[in-house]
């Protein structure tokens, strides 16, 4: 073989070892391209798949969302329903026991009204009866200062004048209130016990009821003086006591077998018990 075809020969067989290494090249860097494209779609399923899962899980979770938010609001729509009838049921309520508040109102102002009415009725009643007391008082006034005027004096059967003399009830009274001297009233009744007042015993002996006169015991100091045929309001005067002191018995009415008047004694004189 001639230089020239050696050189040619091995050229042709250069070219083809190039081809091949040029073809195993890419067929190597086709395999590495395939795995590692084949390695990430696998991270690529497996994201997908976890994404998935959480997809599932999502859309559970919102069912299960969804349905707790439904049985919410049937228990909320309930519970407004029930809350409203009570309101209703409430108002009512309120509003009877209202009604009966301003029916019991309306009757104590009635009552209240009448009350005042009668009060009314009584205030006129009491001004009346205290202009009547006015001229009550009045009329007693003048009645006492006409009985004052008709007080008098007088000598007494010692021959001793008198302090002022009371002829009834009302005279005896006024004496009684001007405090001068003591005063205590009797009736003496003819045939009974000594009667005692003071420091005194009067005893009735006789009453003559036509001619106004009468009899009588005093006792005082362990003695008895008869007082005998003594008139209507006349002073039967006589003096007891260790320092003797003027007392005097004053009879006012005489009646059949009866006789009422006071006796007058002076004032700081012991009290017999």
């Amino acid at each position: 073989m001639s230089e020239e075809g050696y050189v040619e020969e091995r050229s042709v067989s250069g070219a083809l070892l190039a081809t091949v290494a040029v073809s195993l090249l890419a067929a190597l860097g086709g395999l590495i391209w395939c795995y590692t494209l084949q390695k990430d779609l696998a991270a690529a399923n497996q994201k997908l798949t976890v994404a998935t899962q959480k997809d599932v899980e999502l859309t559970q979770k919102l069912e299960a969302t969804n349905a707790r938010l439904r049985a919410t609001s049937e228990t909320l729509g309930q519970s407004v329903g029930m809350t409203q009838k009570q309101i209703e049921l409430k108002t009512q309520s309120i509003i009877a026991e209202q009604k009966v508040s301003e029916a019991k109102i309306e009757q104590q102002q009635q009552a209240t009204q009448k009350q005042i009415g009668a009060v009314s009725s009584e205030v006129s009643n009491v001004k009346t009866d205290v202009g009547g007391v006015k001229t009550d008082v009045a009329a007693t006034k003048s009645d006492l200062e006409a009985t004052k005027t008709k007080l008098t004096r007088v000598i007494g059967d010692a021959g001793v004048m008198s302090g002022l003399i009371a002829t009834n009830h009302d005279e005896l009274e006024i004496l009684k209130h001007k405090g001068d001297r003591n005063y205590y009233e009797f009736t003496l009744q003819k045939g009974a016990q000594p009667t005692l007042l003071s420091s005194i015993k009067l005893q009735l002996k006789k009453a003559d009821q036509k001619h106004s006169r009468y009899t009588m015991n005093v006792s005082a100091d362990d003695r008895t003086i008869e007082k005998k045929d003594k008139g209507l309001d006349e002073p039967v005067q006589f003096y007891t006591g260790k320092d003797p002191v003027l007392y005097e018995v004053v009879i006012n009415n005489i009646e059949k077998n009866k006789v009422s008047g006071y006796l007058s004694t002076p004032k700081n004189k012991a009290v017999a018990q």
